[in-house]
């Protein structure tokens, strides 16, 4: 037997969580140091997982099967195609500049004013987010999917309500108050989702009388699995409200704002950056090849919706007076987009979406961390209280603006590839959607560059001057996704060399082509 190694991928983070928490509580330094080298030994696996597929083999690579709950037609099966390798590799990256962004976000507070914060608790819930994340890009079993989609909401509840941003004006039992309700508004949003999919789930065993992705898919392809329409839509909008929840998409995003304002920065990177891809990433795998029929009739009303999602997103994010906040409504726009991306149905669109998860990931990480990193100096998220940044500390004041100029999808950078790939494949099928779609480009200028403004430029106020430039944590932290934003940005091909083939067989799931040009060349 081969060497399960998308087993390993997944299970490595999950056992050095149990090894974190299980540091005594004197020792959090080592703690520290323990969950960071795990997750360093999970991008070893993750590159190893890279290296070995082949874009151009069979759809799904590195298969394991194994015989679990055989009575329910329940198999642990894995396997990854191009998509799903590029977001375990966007996983496996960022986990250890979150945890290093982390480093003393979880430390005990000052004695004799407020609780102990359990250090070990902090960083070993990271890496059980990752491993059931991992792992939710590997299943091809929808049951298996199903169980890690909703156990990952645990961590996150702890990781939001009980590690939450200090910085907060009102006091700690005014922050105290607003983590629970943010946390608890995740939980329950994601659990709705997660219960209206488990009785699609149901239903669609009773469907196919299996839970193999594979054997489902096949099925339907060669016409022994017949499915009445109705029960596909019905089946199809039971996954795809869970998804969309996650992702997340108009009107069901409310959560994200208060998770991302509420949590640490590290963590507000883990919920948008990471977590939330699954939603997305999801809908690719699922709720297309499963659904083909049905994901063709719902185009049309998920396409406005994630239109609005963009221009709304976007509008919200120009009038936010808190950092954190306006983040999070740019990644609700942003979310648009790849959705868009998605269901525009022509292989740019959906190659673009691809892309832009992993490069709205980077570009996310890279904004959030060096915001939170400012945070921490002033001790406020309002814009506000802040002037003249970019006088006393340069560097930070650097790369914060080369991380908004990523989130406007700056050319040079990496998300510009990514949408534009998005609005050239939604302008082909559906010309009204993708030009009013561009609308979110001109916003995302506006709060971008009046956020650096209000922040970075200007008198230096008193309560800055003394604000110091990045250490050598923070840049070890920040530089290299710098690096990555301009590398992706001039040479994208590495990515969409992986994840070209796979959008062309998800095409072909949907019995889609690219429409041709309305115009010919002139010869």
């Amino acid at each position: 037997m081969s060497f399960p190694l998308l087993t390993a991928t997944a299970v490595l983070p999950a056992v050095g969580a149990v090894a974190t928490a299980a540091v005594p509580a004197a020792r959090r330094t080592a703690a520290k140091w323990l969950a960071l080298l795990v997750s360093l030994a999970t991008l070893a696996l993750a590159i190893t997982v890279l290296v070995r597929f082949d874009p151009n083999g069979a759809r799904y690579q590195l298969t394991e099967s194994r015989a679990w709950i055989e009575n329910f037609g329940v198999r642990y099966e894995l396997g990854v195609d191009g998509i799903a390798v590029a977001l375990i590799a966007l996983t496996a990256v960022l986990i250890p500049f979150i945890i290093l962004a982390g480093w003393h976000d979880a430390d005990p507070l000052e004695t004799g004013s407020r609780r102990w914060r359990p250090t070990q608790g902090f960083f070993a819930l990271i890496l059980a987010v990752e491993a059931m994340v991992l792992i939710s890009f590997e299943s091809t079993d929808v049951f298996v999917f199903y169980i890690f989609f909703e156990a990952m909401l645990i961590p996150m509840y702890f990781l939001i309500g009980g590690f939450g941003d200090r910085a907060h004006a009102q006091g700690e039992k005014a922050a105290s108050t607003q983590r629970s309700y943010a946390a608890v508004k995740f939980l329950l949003y994601n659990l709705v989702g997660g219960l209206i999919m488990l009785a699609a789930v149901i239903g669609l065993y009773v469907v196919a009388g299996n839970f193999s992705l594979q054997e489902i898919a096949q099925a339907r392809a060669n016409g022994s699995l017949h499915m009445a329409t109705s029960t596909e839509r019905w089946l199809f909008l039971g996954f795809f409200f869970a998804f969309a929840v996650k992702a997340p998409l108009w009107p069901l995003h409310t959560w994200l704002p208060n998770a991302m304002q509420e949590a640490t920065a590290p963590v507000a990177v883990l919920i948008t950056a990471v977590v939330d891809k699954v939603g997305t990433f999801a809908m690719l795998r699922f709720c297309l090849q499963l659904f083909p029929q049905a994901s063709t009739w719902a185009t049309p009303v998920i396409l406005v919706l994630a239109l609005i999602s963009i221009v709304y997103g976007a509008l919200l994010a120009v009038g936010q007076r808190d950092i954190k906040r306006l983040v999070a409504y740019a990644s609700i726009s942003h979310f648009g987009f790849i959705i868009m991306g998605i269901f525009a149905m022509t292989s740019q669109g959906q190659s673009g979406a691809t892309l832009y998860m992993v490069n709205h990931g980077i570009s996310t990480a890279a904004l959030m961390l060096v915001a939170g990193f400012l945070i921490s100096r002033r001790g406020s998220r309002l814009i506000a209280d802040y002037g003249g940044v970019q006088k006393v500390a340069p560097v930070l004041a650097g790369t914060f603006l080369i991380g908004g100029l990523a989130t406007l999808s700056l050319p040079g950078l990496a998300p510009f590839v990514s949408e534009f790939l998005v609005l050239v494949g939604t302008f082909t099928r559906y010309p009204a959607i993708g030009i009013i779609a561009t609308f979110g480009i001109v916003l995302a200028a506006l709060y971008t560059l009046v956020l650096y403004q209000r922040t970075m430029t200007g008198p230096v106020k008193p309560e800055v001057s003394a604000m110091p430039d990045l250490r050598v944590r923070e840049l070890v932290v920040v530089a290299p996704l710098i690096v990555l934003l301009i590398f992706l940005g001039v040479y994208p091909k590495p990515v969409t060399d992986i994840v070209n083939p796979a959008v062309k067989q998800t095409m072909s799931d949907v019995h889609k082509t690219d429409p041709k040009p309305s115009v010919e060349a002139a010869k």
